[in-house]
């Protein structure tokens, strides 16, 4: 009995581990700076490679108290996570209150685990090609499906995660993201190695649709193998929410008037169509998910929006709701219990930055890439060595954009050197990056994820702590970078062709 309890004076709060977290930061730029290390940036400017320095900022200055004190509150209130992930919980909250998911989302308690994974991992890949927004989307809606499925929410969100992150370079068609890097890869190549190389946006397809596949058929037997048996207790949706077949059909068909009508507004040519798109931009992906595409800025208020009106239909024809009041209050119901999750964010927005702020992350990336680059090897030990170090660097730097810029001038003519494909280089980044994300508490979309799993938790005696978290992951993630490897070592001995006339080899 003693040595239970002392086992579980060990767990820290998930609140506690991101403020010592802050503090390990914190004590680092301030031993960095005494001691000088610096790192070597290699950037592109004008289409030029440019060298530059890079030194941590000690934040135990008057400059870093400024910043640590002064901009705290500028810090949370610039947090686009937070935001959007309250925007996409009024949708989430409404749809259940209007009993619209229960409906939905009840005749899935016929499914197994195997087949319930296996389309949560497919929904959380294909929902990728949004970017970082799949997370705000795909995380609290699963953990809805899984509770009106009869299956553990807190496993659902975790599975969710993992299939975003891990197959978050692939997919069955290229996203905004992919075309980011692509600019950049394509630059890179021809600042340094060759003047002619072009990037095509379709050139990995073939690999990206068979890593989504394997990983959809593979991940369910990871999951359900090593995963799941950690979440055994199921849910039960215990509300007294009526089902009305005559509201859902109405419901359904005011739904997809709204998707048909979204999806007209993102059609270009049409007559009045093409609203929501950049028309600044070339490239179609960049118009539809650019950062100033009114698309992507406005994607998750748009789906509120439908689904707030979609449930409104539901929830007065159902009786759900007996007047316009009772609907209101539905809206801010899923808010309930997810207090702690907006405190873990305001903790966590605080450690991004002064992580940012102290050039902590950049300068241990510019010296791991240094590092890997001073290395005479070529071939596999050259990819593994990468995946390596981009998992390495992601610990430090989630954030997958600013990561390559900070890698792809230096390892694209590096590869290209070692007759090695700017185009398998990017994709062997991005496999690295999504695996890299799954095992770092800096990422603000693990922290999410740790929040809406510890709504789910109903068991007194386990608690939801981020190394806790992660030594449940440890395994699923193991087995899922083995696999990328397997796959990324597979297609390059073999010589086997990632897209139309584009091959791993020069």
């Amino acid at each position: 009995m003693k040595k239970k309890v002392k086992k579980e004076k060990r767990k820290f709060s998930p609140i506690l581990t991101i403020t010592f977290i802050t503090l390990i930061i914190m004590i680092m730029s301030l031993i960095f700076s005494i001691l000088g290390i610096e790192g070597q940036k290699t950037i592109l400017t004008n289409g030029n490679l440019e060298t530059s320095l890079v030194t941590v900022k000690n934040i135990f200055t008057k400059e870093g108290l400024n910043f640590f004190i002064g901009d705290a509150v500028l810090n949370f209130t610039l947090f686009e996570p937070l935001v959007i992930l309250i925007i996409s919980l009024i949708g989430i909250s409404i749809g259940e209150a209007s009993g619209l998911f229960k409906a939905i989302f009840s005749p899935l308690k016929k499914l197994n685990l195997t087949t319930m994974t296996f389309l949560t991992l497919l929904i959380s890949l294909v929902s990728g090609i949004l970017g970082e927004l799949a997370y705000v989307i795909v995380l609290p809606l699963v953990g809805v499906i899984y509770k009106y499925a009869n299956k553990n929410s807190m496993l659902g969100v975790c599975t969710a995660f993992l299939g975003i992150t891990v197959g978050f370079g692939t997919n069955f068609i290229y996203d905004y993201d992919t075309y980011l890097l692509g600019t950049m890869t394509q630059a890179s190549a021809i600042a340094d190695v060759d003047k002619n190389f072009i990037y095509h946006l379709l050139s990995t397809e073939f690999i990206m649709i068979t890593s989504t596949l394997l990983i959809c058929v593979l991940g369910t037997f990871i999951i359900n193998r090593f995963l799941a048996p950690k979440f055994k207790k199921k849910a039960v949706a215990n509300d007294e929410l009526d089902i009305s077949k005559k509201a859902l059909r109405i419901s359904m068909i005011v739904f997809v008037l709204c998707v048909l009508l979204t999806v007209y507004m993102i059609i270009p040519g049409l007559p009045g169509s093409g609203l929501l798109l950049d028309r600044s931009k070339d490239e179609y992906v960049a118009q539809l998910l650019g950062t100033n595409s009114p698309f992507r800025n406005g994607i998750i208020y748009l789906l509120t929006i439908i689904v707030m009106i979609c449930s409104y239909i539901y929830g007065r024809i159902s009786k759900n709701f007996k007047d316009n009041y009772s609907y209101g209050i539905g809206l801010s119901k899923g808010f309930s219990d997810l207090g702690y999750l907006f405190v873990l964010m305001f903790f966590t927005s605080q450690m991004v930055a002064i992580l940012s702020w102290t050039n902590l992350g950049e300068v241990i990336a510019t010296r791991l890439i240094s590092f890997m680059s001073s290395l005479q090897i070529s071939g596999i030990p050259l990819i593994l060595s990468m995946f390596i170090v981009i998992i390495l660097i992601g610990i430090f730097i989630p954030s997958t954009i600013t990561k390559w810029e900070l890698a792809a001038p230096t390892l694209i003519p590096l590869f290209m050197r070692s007759n090695i494909t700017p185009n398998f280089t990017q994709f062997l980044f991005q496999a690295a990056d999504g695996i890299g994300k799954c095992i770092t508490p800096l990422f603000i979309y693990f922290i999410i994820a740790i929040g809406i799993v510890e709504k789910y938790n109903e068991d007194e005696t386990h608690k939801v702590t981020i190394f806790g978290t992660l030594r449940k992951f440890m395994p699923s993630v193991l087995l899922f970078m083995c696999l990328w490897i397997l796959i990324l070592i597979g297609w390059y001995v073999i010589g086997l062709p990632m897209g139309p006339s584009t091959y791993p080899t020069l």
